[in-house]
Protein backbone atom coordinates (compact mmCIF):
# COMPACT_ATOMS: atom_id res chain seq x y z
CA UNK A 1 0.00 0.00 0.00
CA UNK A 2 1.63 3.51 -1.11
CA UNK A 3 0.50 6.74 -0.19
CA UNK A 4 0.34 10.13 -2.37
CA UNK A 5 -0.01 14.24 -1.87
CA UNK A 6 -3.13 15.77 -2.53
CA UNK A 7 -1.27 18.33 -4.74
CA UNK A 8 0.56 15.32 -6.48
CA UNK A 9 4.20 16.94 -6.22
CA UNK A 10 5.40 14.78 -3.23
CA UNK A 11 7.60 11.82 -2.53
CA UNK A 12 5.49 8.37 -2.54
CA UNK A 13 5.87 6.77 0.37
CA UNK A 14 4.60 3.74 2.39
CA UNK A 15 2.49 3.46 5.52
CA UNK A 16 4.65 3.80 7.84
CA UNK A 17 6.63 6.71 6.52
CA UNK A 18 3.42 8.48 5.71
CA UNK A 19 2.61 8.17 9.58
CA UNK A 20 5.61 9.36 10.68
CA UNK A 21 5.57 12.35 7.96
CA UNK A 22 2.39 14.12 8.59
CA UNK A 23 2.06 16.82 5.87
CA UNK A 24 3.64 15.98 2.48
CA UNK A 25 6.84 17.76 1.33
CA UNK A 26 4.77 19.74 -1.45
CA UNK A 27 2.50 21.24 1.39
CA UNK A 28 -0.11 18.32 0.39
CA UNK A 29 -1.84 15.61 2.82
CA UNK A 30 -1.54 11.58 2.51
CA UNK A 31 -3.87 9.89 1.16
CA UNK A 32 -3.90 5.97 -0.31
CA UNK A 33 -3.25 5.40 -3.83
CA UNK A 34 -6.38 2.94 -3.64
CA UNK A 35 -9.29 2.50 -1.29
CA UNK A 36 -9.82 -1.22 -0.04
CA UNK A 37 -12.72 -2.27 -0.35
CA UNK A 38 -14.87 -4.62 2.28
CA UNK A 39 -17.08 -6.81 1.01
CA UNK A 40 -21.28 -7.58 2.22
CA UNK A 41 -19.81 -10.60 4.09
CA UNK A 42 -16.85 -8.76 5.83
CA UNK A 43 -19.10 -5.52 6.85
CA UNK A 44 -21.88 -8.45 8.90
CA UNK A 45 -19.20 -10.39 9.92
CA UNK A 46 -18.13 -7.42 12.23
CA UNK A 47 -21.25 -7.72 14.19
CA UNK A 48 -20.72 -8.55 17.91
CA UNK A 49 -16.77 -8.42 17.34
CA UNK A 50 -14.91 -6.87 20.05
CA UNK A 51 -13.57 -3.24 19.27
CA UNK A 52 -9.98 -3.86 18.75
CA UNK A 53 -10.91 -7.10 16.71
CA UNK A 54 -12.98 -4.78 13.75
CA UNK A 55 -10.14 -2.62 14.10
CA UNK A 56 -7.98 -4.57 13.40
CA UNK A 57 -9.69 -5.95 10.10
CA UNK A 58 -10.92 -2.53 9.48
CA UNK A 59 -7.44 -1.22 9.34
CA UNK A 60 -5.04 -4.06 8.39
CA UNK A 61 -5.15 -3.43 4.06
CA UNK A 62 -4.24 -0.05 5.04
CA UNK A 63 -0.95 -0.72 6.65
CA UNK A 64 0.97 -2.73 3.59
CA UNK A 65 4.49 -4.66 5.81
CA UNK A 66 4.55 -1.77 8.54
CA UNK A 67 3.88 -4.19 11.23
CA UNK A 68 3.53 -7.97 11.69
CA UNK A 69 -0.01 -9.16 12.39
CA UNK A 70 1.22 -10.04 16.39
CA UNK A 71 2.20 -6.58 16.59
CA UNK A 72 -0.55 -4.47 15.37
CA UNK A 73 -3.10 -6.60 17.35
CA UNK A 74 -0.82 -5.77 20.37
CA UNK A 75 -0.43 -1.89 19.73
CA UNK A 76 -4.56 -1.64 19.58
CA UNK A 77 -4.84 -3.95 23.16
CA UNK A 78 -3.04 -1.43 24.43
CA UNK A 79 -4.40 1.60 22.66
CA UNK A 80 -7.63 0.41 24.14
CA UNK A 81 -6.98 -0.54 27.42
CA UNK A 82 -7.31 2.48 29.24
CA UNK A 83 -10.79 3.55 27.87
CA UNK A 84 -14.19 3.50 30.38
CA UNK A 85 -16.40 1.55 28.17
CA UNK A 86 -15.77 -2.01 27.50
CA UNK A 87 -17.65 -1.18 24.03
CA UNK A 88 -15.17 1.60 23.63
CA UNK A 89 -17.86 3.87 21.18
CA UNK A 90 -21.20 2.69 22.59
CA UNK A 91 -24.63 3.85 21.32
CA UNK A 92 -27.15 5.59 23.04
CA UNK A 93 -30.41 5.82 21.53
CA UNK A 94 -32.22 9.81 21.54
CA UNK A 95 -35.03 9.03 19.82
CA UNK A 96 -37.03 7.24 17.15
CA UNK A 97 -34.27 6.35 14.84
CA UNK A 98 -32.15 8.06 16.06
CA UNK A 99 -29.07 7.29 17.86
CA UNK A 100 -25.57 9.15 19.85
CA UNK A 101 -22.51 7.27 19.32
CA UNK A 102 -20.14 8.29 22.42
CA UNK A 103 -16.76 9.11 21.75
CA UNK A 104 -15.96 10.04 24.82
CA UNK A 105 -14.67 7.41 27.16
CA UNK A 106 -10.83 7.61 26.33
CA UNK A 107 -8.33 9.11 28.46
CA UNK A 108 -8.94 12.51 28.02
CA UNK A 109 -12.88 12.37 27.21
CA UNK A 110 -12.81 13.05 23.43
CA UNK A 111 -12.98 11.26 20.25
CA UNK A 112 -9.43 12.28 19.70
CA UNK A 113 -8.51 9.30 21.97
CA UNK A 114 -9.73 6.87 19.56
CA UNK A 115 -6.93 8.09 16.69
CA UNK A 116 -4.04 9.54 19.70
CA UNK A 117 -4.29 6.31 21.82
CA UNK A 118 -3.56 4.26 18.94
CA UNK A 119 -1.01 6.57 16.88
CA UNK A 120 0.80 6.87 20.24
CA UNK A 121 1.57 3.01 20.35
CA UNK A 122 2.61 2.79 16.53
CA UNK A 123 4.87 5.54 16.97
CA UNK A 124 6.72 3.75 19.79
CA UNK A 125 6.57 0.53 17.93
CA UNK A 126 8.31 1.92 15.31
CA UNK A 127 10.51 4.46 16.65
CA UNK A 128 11.92 1.73 19.17
CA UNK A 129 12.38 -0.58 16.07
CA UNK A 130 14.67 1.95 14.18
CA UNK A 131 15.90 3.38 16.80
CA UNK A 132 15.24 7.03 15.39
CA UNK A 133 13.64 10.05 17.54
CA UNK A 134 11.11 13.00 16.37
CA UNK A 135 10.25 15.89 17.96
CA UNK A 136 5.91 15.97 17.44
CA UNK A 137 4.85 19.44 16.67
CA UNK A 138 0.66 20.01 16.80
CA UNK A 139 -1.93 22.48 16.86
CA UNK A 140 -5.00 22.27 18.53
CA UNK A 141 -8.64 23.81 19.18
CA UNK A 142 -8.70 22.11 22.46
CA UNK A 143 -9.04 18.35 22.11
CA UNK A 144 -6.42 17.16 19.41
CA UNK A 145 -3.63 18.77 22.71
CA UNK A 146 -4.65 17.34 25.20
CA UNK A 147 -5.25 13.75 23.53
CA UNK A 148 -1.66 13.82 22.20
CA UNK A 149 -0.15 14.84 25.25
CA UNK A 150 -1.58 12.13 27.20
CA UNK A 151 -0.91 9.60 23.99
CA UNK A 152 2.79 10.37 24.02
CA UNK A 153 4.02 11.79 27.62
CA UNK A 154 7.27 9.79 28.84
CA UNK A 155 8.01 7.91 25.62
CA UNK A 156 11.54 7.85 25.13
CA UNK A 157 11.82 8.65 21.26
CA UNK A 158 9.31 11.46 21.60
CA UNK A 159 9.08 14.99 22.12
CA UNK A 160 5.77 16.90 21.81
CA UNK A 161 4.96 20.23 21.57
CA UNK A 162 1.23 21.58 21.46
CA UNK A 163 -0.06 25.03 20.50
CA UNK A 164 -3.75 26.09 21.08
CA UNK A 165 -4.80 29.89 21.25
CA UNK A 166 -4.72 31.04 24.62
CA UNK A 167 -7.93 31.79 26.02
CA UNK A 168 -9.96 30.45 23.86
CA UNK A 169 -10.08 26.35 25.23
CA UNK A 170 -11.93 25.62 28.25
CA UNK A 171 -10.60 25.53 31.22
CA UNK A 172 -10.73 21.74 31.38
CA UNK A 173 -8.95 21.05 28.07
CA UNK A 174 -6.19 23.48 28.73
CA UNK A 175 -5.59 22.01 32.27
CA UNK A 176 -5.07 18.57 30.49
CA UNK A 177 -2.75 19.80 28.28
CA UNK A 178 -0.75 21.82 31.21
CA UNK A 179 -0.38 19.51 34.05
CA UNK A 180 1.13 16.54 32.62
CA UNK A 181 4.54 16.58 35.16
CA UNK A 182 6.81 14.39 31.89
CA UNK A 183 9.90 16.37 30.56
CA UNK A 184 9.06 15.33 27.01
CA UNK A 185 5.68 17.31 26.67
CA UNK A 186 5.48 21.11 25.91
CA UNK A 187 2.38 23.25 26.03
CA UNK A 188 2.33 26.37 24.52
CA UNK A 189 0.02 28.81 24.53
CA UNK A 190 -0.27 31.09 21.45
CA UNK A 191 -1.32 34.97 21.39
CA UNK A 192 -4.37 33.94 18.15
CA UNK A 193 -6.91 32.09 17.47
CA UNK A 194 -6.29 28.10 16.27
CA UNK A 195 -6.28 29.01 12.63
CA UNK A 196 -3.20 30.68 13.70
CA UNK A 197 -1.82 28.05 15.30
CA UNK A 198 -2.65 25.60 12.46
CA UNK A 199 -0.54 28.00 10.31
CA UNK A 200 2.52 28.08 12.10
CA UNK A 201 2.54 24.32 12.14
CA UNK A 202 2.43 24.43 8.42
CA UNK A 203 4.76 27.00 7.99
CA UNK A 204 7.12 25.03 10.86
CA UNK A 205 6.61 21.67 8.09
CA UNK A 206 7.51 23.77 5.01
CA UNK A 207 10.86 25.14 6.54
CA UNK A 208 12.46 22.03 5.22
CA UNK A 209 15.91 22.59 7.41
CA UNK A 210 14.08 23.65 10.37
CA UNK A 211 11.67 20.12 9.81
CA UNK A 212 15.04 18.13 9.13
CA UNK A 213 17.14 19.48 11.79
CA UNK A 214 15.02 18.85 14.89
CA UNK A 215 12.86 15.26 13.05
CA UNK A 216 9.55 17.02 12.72
CA UNK A 217 6.37 14.73 12.57
CA UNK A 218 2.64 15.81 13.21
CA UNK A 219 0.21 14.44 14.78
CA UNK A 220 -3.32 16.62 13.47
CA UNK A 221 -6.13 15.09 11.38
CA UNK A 222 -3.44 15.81 8.63
CA UNK A 223 -1.81 12.69 9.91
CA UNK A 224 -3.62 9.90 7.36
CA UNK A 225 -2.87 7.54 10.69
CA UNK A 226 -5.39 9.77 12.28
CA UNK A 227 -8.05 9.35 10.55
CA UNK A 228 -7.69 5.49 9.59
CA UNK A 229 -8.21 5.37 12.94
CA UNK A 230 -11.37 7.23 13.29
CA UNK A 231 -13.32 5.10 9.84
CA UNK A 232 -13.49 2.19 13.08
CA UNK A 233 -16.14 3.28 14.55
CA UNK A 234 -18.35 4.20 11.61
CA UNK A 235 -18.19 0.66 10.92
CA UNK A 236 -18.95 -0.64 14.44
CA UNK A 237 -21.61 2.40 15.31
CA UNK A 238 -23.35 1.07 11.70
CA UNK A 239 -23.64 -2.64 11.88
CA UNK A 240 -25.30 -2.42 15.34
CA UNK A 241 -27.82 -0.77 14.03
CA UNK A 242 -28.35 -3.21 10.80
CA UNK A 243 -25.59 -2.33 8.19
CA UNK A 244 -24.93 -3.33 5.79
CA UNK A 245 -28.47 -4.61 5.43
CA UNK A 246 -29.64 -1.46 5.86
CA UNK A 247 -28.58 1.92 5.30
CA UNK A 248 -27.40 4.62 8.25
CA UNK A 249 -26.95 7.99 8.17
CA UNK A 250 -24.26 9.98 10.33
CA UNK A 251 -23.90 13.66 11.53
CA UNK A 252 -20.57 14.47 12.54
CA UNK A 253 -19.84 17.95 14.75
CA UNK A 254 -17.20 19.19 12.14
CA UNK A 255 -14.23 21.83 12.49
CA UNK A 256 -10.82 20.40 10.76
CA UNK A 257 -13.14 18.04 8.57
CA UNK A 258 -11.08 15.22 9.51
CA UNK A 259 -13.75 13.11 11.47
CA UNK A 260 -16.60 13.25 8.75
CA UNK A 261 -13.70 12.17 6.11
CA UNK A 262 -13.20 9.36 7.85
CA UNK A 263 -16.79 8.44 7.45
CA UNK A 264 -16.46 9.28 3.80
CA UNK A 265 -13.63 6.93 3.40
CA UNK A 266 -15.93 4.38 5.70
CA UNK A 267 -18.33 5.07 2.67
CA UNK A 268 -15.92 4.36 0.08
CA UNK A 269 -14.67 0.86 1.38
CA UNK A 270 -18.40 -0.31 1.48
CA UNK A 271 -19.70 1.03 4.60
CA UNK A 272 -23.55 1.40 2.99
CA UNK A 273 -23.96 5.36 4.35
CA UNK A 274 -27.01 7.09 2.92
CA UNK A 275 -25.63 10.33 4.32
CA UNK A 276 -22.85 12.50 6.04
CA UNK A 277 -23.94 15.31 7.35
CA UNK A 278 -21.52 18.49 8.26
CA UNK A 279 -22.68 20.06 11.39
CA UNK A 280 -20.94 23.67 12.22
CA UNK A 281 -21.35 26.40 14.73
CA UNK A 282 -21.87 29.66 13.85
CA UNK A 283 -18.19 29.62 12.40
CA UNK A 284 -19.67 27.89 9.42
CA UNK A 285 -17.18 28.20 6.49
CA UNK A 286 -18.21 24.54 5.41
CA UNK A 287 -21.94 24.77 5.82
CA UNK A 288 -21.39 28.39 3.31
CA UNK A 289 -19.09 26.37 1.21
CA UNK A 290 -21.03 23.13 0.91
CA UNK A 291 -24.30 25.93 -0.17
CA UNK A 292 -22.75 28.24 -2.27
CA UNK A 293 -19.54 27.07 -3.41
CA UNK A 294 -17.37 29.78 -1.61
CA UNK A 295 -14.32 28.65 0.35
CA UNK A 296 -13.78 31.97 1.73
CA UNK A 297 -12.24 32.80 5.59
CA UNK A 298 -13.92 35.69 7.08
CA UNK A 299 -12.44 35.48 10.58
CA UNK A 300 -13.11 32.82 13.39
CA UNK A 301 -15.93 33.85 16.11
CA UNK A 302 -15.65 32.33 19.74
CA UNK A 303 -18.30 29.79 20.53
CA UNK A 304 -19.23 27.73 24.12
CA UNK A 305 -18.06 24.82 21.25
CA UNK A 306 -14.57 25.60 21.21
CA UNK A 307 -13.00 22.64 19.59
CA UNK A 308 -15.16 24.24 16.19
CA UNK A 309 -13.95 27.84 16.18
CA UNK A 310 -12.22 27.09 12.67
CA UNK A 311 -12.18 28.58 9.55
CA UNK A 312 -9.48 27.03 7.70
CA UNK A 313 -10.67 23.32 7.73
CA UNK A 314 -6.99 21.21 6.52
CA UNK A 315 -8.98 17.80 5.73
CA UNK A 316 -11.43 19.70 3.61
CA UNK A 317 -8.48 19.11 1.47
CA UNK A 318 -8.68 15.45 1.28
CA UNK A 319 -12.23 15.40 -0.07
CA UNK A 320 -11.38 18.38 -2.84
CA UNK A 321 -8.85 15.90 -4.06
CA UNK A 322 -11.52 13.16 -4.61
CA UNK A 323 -14.02 15.78 -5.93
CA UNK A 324 -11.70 17.30 -8.22
CA UNK A 325 -11.14 13.39 -9.48
CA UNK A 326 -7.74 13.21 -7.78
CA UNK A 327 -5.78 16.14 -9.35
CA UNK A 328 -3.36 17.20 -7.21
CA UNK A 329 -2.57 20.02 -9.74
CA UNK A 330 -5.94 21.33 -9.35
CA UNK A 331 -5.83 21.02 -5.53
CA UNK A 332 -2.69 22.95 -5.27
CA UNK A 333 -3.63 25.72 -7.14
CA UNK A 334 -6.97 25.83 -4.72
CA UNK A 335 -4.49 26.07 -1.96
CA UNK A 336 -2.86 28.57 -3.63
CA UNK A 337 -6.05 30.82 -4.07
CA UNK A 338 -6.92 29.92 -0.50
CA UNK A 339 -3.95 32.53 0.60
CA UNK A 340 -4.95 34.82 -1.21
CA UNK A 341 -8.61 34.68 0.53
CA UNK A 342 -10.19 32.29 -0.30
CA UNK A 343 -11.33 30.38 -3.73
CA UNK A 344 -14.46 28.84 -5.25
CA UNK A 345 -15.05 25.49 -5.36
CA UNK A 346 -16.02 24.13 -9.79
CA UNK A 347 -19.74 23.24 -10.59
CA UNK A 348 -18.16 19.43 -11.06
CA UNK A 349 -16.43 19.44 -7.74
CA UNK A 350 -19.66 21.28 -6.22
CA UNK A 351 -21.76 18.75 -7.23
CA UNK A 352 -19.51 15.87 -6.08
CA UNK A 353 -19.33 17.09 -2.63
CA UNK A 354 -22.85 17.48 -2.62
CA UNK A 355 -23.54 13.88 -3.58
CA UNK A 356 -21.25 12.51 -0.70
CA UNK A 357 -21.69 15.59 1.87
CA UNK A 358 -24.81 17.78 3.35
CA UNK A 359 -24.72 20.45 5.90
CA UNK A 360 -26.20 22.78 8.63
CA UNK A 361 -25.37 24.86 11.20
CA UNK A 362 -26.02 25.80 14.74
CA UNK A 363 -25.98 29.39 16.05
CA UNK A 364 -25.36 29.74 19.96
CA UNK A 365 -28.84 29.82 21.30
CA UNK A 366 -29.77 27.22 19.41
CA UNK A 367 -27.33 25.19 20.85
CA UNK A 368 -27.67 25.91 24.47
CA UNK A 369 -31.24 25.18 23.39
CA UNK A 370 -30.82 21.85 22.46
CA UNK A 371 -28.31 20.42 25.55
CA UNK A 372 -31.35 22.01 27.62
CA UNK A 373 -34.01 20.42 25.11
CA UNK A 374 -32.34 16.82 24.91
CA UNK A 375 -31.44 16.16 28.85
CA UNK A 376 -35.29 16.86 29.85
CA UNK A 377 -36.30 14.89 26.81
CA UNK A 378 -33.91 11.90 26.70
CA UNK A 379 -32.17 12.19 30.24
CA UNK A 380 -28.83 13.10 28.10
CA UNK A 381 -26.29 15.65 28.89
CA UNK A 382 -24.46 16.63 26.05
CA UNK A 383 -21.67 19.03 25.51
CA UNK A 384 -22.02 21.84 23.01
CA UNK A 385 -19.77 19.91 19.93
CA UNK A 386 -22.30 17.34 20.65
CA UNK A 387 -25.42 19.55 20.79
CA UNK A 388 -24.41 21.15 17.20
CA UNK A 389 -24.60 17.58 16.44
CA UNK A 390 -27.84 17.10 17.68
CA UNK A 391 -30.00 20.27 16.37
CA UNK A 392 -28.41 19.49 12.66
CA UNK A 393 -29.62 15.75 12.97
CA UNK A 394 -32.63 16.62 14.01
CA UNK A 395 -33.45 18.96 11.09
CA UNK A 396 -31.58 16.45 8.99
CA UNK A 397 -33.04 12.80 9.32
CA UNK A 398 -35.03 11.00 7.64
CA UNK A 399 -37.92 8.25 8.61
CA UNK A 400 -36.68 4.63 7.62
CA UNK A 401 -33.01 5.65 7.94
CA UNK A 402 -31.44 5.51 11.16
CA UNK A 403 -29.28 8.84 11.95
CA UNK A 404 -26.25 8.60 14.32
CA UNK A 405 -24.85 11.71 15.99
CA UNK A 406 -21.05 11.65 16.91
CA UNK A 407 -20.91 12.97 20.79
CA UNK A 408 -17.40 13.85 20.24
CA UNK A 409 -16.65 14.80 24.00
CA UNK A 410 -17.69 14.28 27.36
CA UNK A 411 -20.02 17.21 29.26
CA UNK A 412 -17.24 17.46 31.62
CA UNK A 413 -14.89 19.26 29.46
CA UNK A 414 -17.10 22.30 29.34
CA UNK A 415 -18.89 22.54 32.27
CA UNK A 416 -19.47 26.58 31.83
CA UNK A 417 -21.74 26.15 28.93
CA UNK A 418 -23.56 22.82 30.35
CA UNK A 419 -24.41 24.29 33.62
CA UNK A 420 -25.64 27.54 31.98
CA UNK A 421 -28.24 25.80 30.03
CA UNK A 422 -29.48 22.59 32.58
CA UNK A 423 -28.53 24.11 35.83
CA UNK A 424 -26.49 20.79 35.95
CA UNK A 425 -23.12 20.77 36.85
CA UNK A 426 -21.01 17.67 35.02
CA UNK A 427 -18.95 16.26 36.83
CA UNK A 428 -15.44 14.70 36.01
CA UNK A 429 -14.93 11.29 36.27
CA UNK A 430 -13.16 9.83 39.17
CA UNK A 431 -9.58 9.01 37.71
CA UNK A 432 -9.97 12.77 36.77
CA UNK A 433 -11.65 14.62 39.97
CA UNK A 434 -8.01 16.18 41.04
CA UNK A 435 -7.51 17.61 37.71
CA UNK A 436 -8.10 21.30 39.02
CA UNK A 437 -5.44 20.53 41.88
CA UNK A 438 -2.98 19.91 39.54
CA UNK A 439 -0.32 21.88 39.20
CA UNK A 440 -0.38 23.61 35.66
CA UNK A 441 3.32 24.45 33.21
CA UNK A 442 2.83 26.20 29.72
CA UNK A 443 5.01 28.75 27.81
CA UNK A 444 2.72 31.99 26.31
CA UNK A 445 4.26 32.40 22.94
CA UNK A 446 3.58 35.04 20.13
CA UNK A 447 2.37 34.16 16.97
CA UNK A 448 5.78 34.51 15.27
CA UNK A 449 7.23 31.47 12.83
CA UNK A 450 10.91 32.47 14.42
CA UNK A 451 10.24 33.06 18.13
CA UNK A 452 8.54 29.29 17.98
CA UNK A 453 11.22 27.44 16.09
CA UNK A 454 13.79 29.17 18.24
CA UNK A 455 11.98 27.52 21.52
CA UNK A 456 11.53 23.97 20.16
CA UNK A 457 15.17 23.85 19.21
CA UNK A 458 16.26 25.02 22.13
CA UNK A 459 14.16 22.56 24.30
CA UNK A 460 14.85 19.53 21.97
CA UNK A 461 17.70 17.07 22.68
CA UNK A 462 20.35 17.16 20.58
Amino acid sequence: MKYISTRGNAPTLSFEEAMLTGLARDGGLYLPERIPQMSHAEIAALEGVPYEEAAFRVMWPFLGDTFTEDEFRGILARAYAGFGHAARAPLKQLDQGHFLLELFHGPTLAFKDFAMQLIGQMFETSLTRSGSRVCIVGATSGDTGSAAIEAFRGLDAVDVFILYPHGRVSEVQRRQMTTPVESNVHALAITGHFDDAQARVKDMFNDFAFRDAVGLAGVNSINWARVLAQVVYFFTSAVALGAPHRKVSFTVPTGNFGDIFAGYIAKRMGLPIDRLVVATNQNDILHRCLTSAEYRPDGVSPTISPSMDIQVSSNFERALYYAYDQDGAAVAQLMDELKGGGFSVSQGALEALRESFSSGRASENETSATITSTLAESGELLCPHSAVGVKVANEMRETGTPMITLATAHPAKFPDAVETATGVHPPLPERMSDLYDRDERLTRVENDLAAIEALIKERVPQ
